[in-house]
C-alpha cells in the first residue's frame, strides 16, 4: 500500500484538487443553505394564529364595490349580512364593532415610550376570540382593558426599535412587558385606562378589545353615534370551498387576512429554493467531474506502475484504495467547510427572521446537515465505483 501512496504523491496536482474543493464547496453550500433557509422561513408562513381559528374568515367589501361618487361607504347592509348568513357554507357570522369616539394611547417597554398616537379599537363577539374568558373580560371598576395587538406592531418593534435602542425583543410569552396607557374623550367625558396586552394576532390590522368594553365605551362616550359594520367575521365549514370562493367573487367581497397572499408567497418561495438547490446540485455534479478528471489523470500517469503492482500481487482493491481514500478525504473536508460556512451565514439571517416572528420555534441545522451528509455519501460512492472501474480496466487491458 505504501508503494501506491508514493506513486500517488508524485503526480498530485494541487491546483486541480483545490479547484475540486472550491467547486464542490460552493455546490454543497448552496444546496444546504437553500434547504436550511426554507426550513427556517416556512414556520413564519405556516404559523397559526393563536386567537382566531383558520375557519374564521374576515370579510370586507372590495375597494370600489358599493362606493359611488355620492360617497356611499363600503359598509355591509343588513340584507347582505342576512344573505351571507343563509349560505350553506356559513356556520356563524358576526361583525366588527368600531370605536365611535376619539382615543389616544401611549405604548412603552421598560419605561421607554415607543408610541404616542391616536389609535383605533375594534371588537368582535367573544365567541370568535379563542381566549380564556377570565383573560378576556372588562370590569369598569378595574379600569383595565385586555387588548390583542396586530402582530405587525410587534414585528416592527423587534425588527427596528428594539435593535436600535438595545431593548429586549418581545414574544407572546413576554407581552406583559408592554405598557399601554389609554386616554378616551367624548360626550363631554374624559377617562384613562390601563391596557393589558394578552397577545398578538397575525390576522388583525386593528387593536382588538372585548365586546363588553366596546359596547360600554360607545354608550358612554358616543351614545349618538352608530355606524354600519365594514368588516364581518364568518365561521365557515370549509375555507377552501369553491362555492364560498365564487360567492365572494360574485359579491365583490374579499378576505382581509393574508392567507391567499401567504399561499402565493410560499409557492414562490418553494420555487426559488428549488431553483437554488438545483443550481447547487449542478455545481456539485460539475465538481464531481473535476475530481474524477483529476483522479483519472493521476491513474493514467501512473498506469504503467499500477500495472506492475497488479502483476506482483496487489489486488485491484488495494491499488484503488488510496485514490478512493483521497476522494473521501476531500469530500469530508468539503462537508465540514460547508457546515461551518452555513452556521456562520445562518447566524446572520436568523436573528432577522426571529425578530419578525419571535413566537415561532425554529428548527435546528440537523436537516441541512443530513442533506449535506447524504450528498457526501452519494458523491463518494460514485467516486469509489469510478476509481475501481478505472483500475480494473488497466488490469483487463493487460
Amino acid at each position: 500500500m505504501s508503494l501506491v501512496w508514493k506513486l500517488l504523491r508524485q503526480h498530485i496536482s494541487i491546483p486541480q484538487f483545490l479547484g475540486f474543493v472550491l467547486a464542490n464547496l460552493i455546490g454543497m453550500f448552496i444546496v444546504m443553505l437553500g434547504y436550511q433557509f426554507y426550513c427556517d422561513v416556512m414556520p413564519v408562513f405556516n404559523a397559526e394564529d393563536s386567537f382566531m381559528r383558520k375557519d374564521f374568515l374576515i370579510l370586507s367589501k372590495r375597494i370600489g364595490a358599493g362606493t359611488t361618487l355620492s360617497g356611499r361607504s363600503n359598509a355591509f347592509l343588513q340584507t347582505e349580512i342576512s344573505d351571507l348568513s343563509d349560505q350553506e357554507f356559513t356556520e356563524n357570522i358576526g361583525f366588527f364593532t368600531c370605536a365611535e369616539y376619539k382615543l389616544d394611547a401611549t405604548m412603552g417597554i421598560q419605561g421607554k415610550r415607543l408610541i404616542n398616537s391616536e389609535l383605533f379599537f375594534e371588537s368582535v363577539p367573544d365567541r370568535f376570540v379563542d381566549v380564556p374568558l377570565e383573560q378576556w373580560k372588562f370590569n369598569e371598576s378595574s379600569r383595565e382593558v385586555p387588548i390583542i395587538l396586530p402582530r405587525s406592531y410587534i414585528a416592527m418593534y423587534n425588527f427596528g426599535f428594539a435593535q436600535a435602542h438595545d431593548l429586549p425583543q418581545i414574544s407572546d410569552g413576554l407581552s406583559s412587558l408592554i405598557d399601554v396607557d389609554i386616554f378616551i374623550h367624548g360626550n363631554g367625558k374624559k377617562d384613562d385606562f390601563k391596557g393589558r396586552v394578552i397577545g398578538f394576532s397575525s390576522r388583525l390590522n386593528a387593536i382588538l378589545v372585548p365586546e363588553a368594553f366596546m359596547n360600554w365605551s360607545n354608550e358612554r362616550y358616543a351614545p349618538e353615534e352608530k355606524s354600519d359594520p365594514k368588516r364581518l367575521i364568518v365561521e365557515v365549514k370549509n375555507p377552501g370551498d369553491e362555492k364560498l370562493q365564487q360567492y365572494l367573487e360574485d359579491n365583490g367581497y374579499e378576505l382581509d387576512d393574508d392567507d391567499l397572499q401567504k399561499e402565493k408567497t410560499t409557492y414562490f418561495l418553494r420555487m426559488l429554493v428549488g431553483l437554488v438547490m438545483a443550481i447547487g446540485l449542478v455545481i456539485s455534479i460539475l465538481s464531481f467531474y473535476i475530481l474524477m478528471l483529476s483522479i483519472y489523470l493521476l491513474v493514467q500517469k501512473n498506469s504503467e506502475k499500477l500495472e506492475n503492482l497488479l502483476l506482483i500481487g496487489y489486488s485491484t482493491s488495494q491499488t484503488a484504495r488510496p485514490y478512493q481514500l483521497l476522494s473521501l478525504g476531500l469530500n469530508i473536508v468539503v462537508f465540514i467547510l460547508a457546515a461551518i460556512i452555513l452556521w456562520v451565514v445562518r447566524g446572520r439571517y436568523l436573528p432577522v427572521v426571529e425578530a419578525l416572528s419571535p413566537e415561532v420555534d425554529f428548527p435546528s441545522m440537523r436537516p441541512a446537515l443530513l442533506l449535506g451528509l447524504l450528498l457526501l455519501v452519494v458523491v463518494t460512492i460514485f467516486n469509489f465505483i469510478a476509481v475501481r472501474r478505472k483500475v480494473t480496466n488497466i488490469w483487463h487491458r493487460r
